[in-house]
């Protein structure tokens, strides 16, 4: 049986833990940053674990 191919796009915006929990980042961080708060800025830099429906998603894309 072939190989899977993982999506590369998907690869570089998310991180696999160890235990296979799928990390991801916050959005709101780009532009626009002067009418946030520096403790909404500054808890939107943290990482956070991806939702248990959208983790089974990953896995077809993030095989490895």
């Amino acid at each position: 049986m072939p190989k899977i191919k993982t999506n590369k796009g998907a690869a570089k915006r998310f991180r696999k833990t160890g235990t296979g929990k799928i990390l991801r980042n916050h959005a709101f961080t780009s532009h626009i940053l002067t009418s946030k708060t520096t403790k909404r800025k500054r808890n939107l830099r943290q990482s956070v674990t991806m939702s248990p429906g959208d983790t089974r998603k990953m896995k077809v894309l993030m095989p490895y």
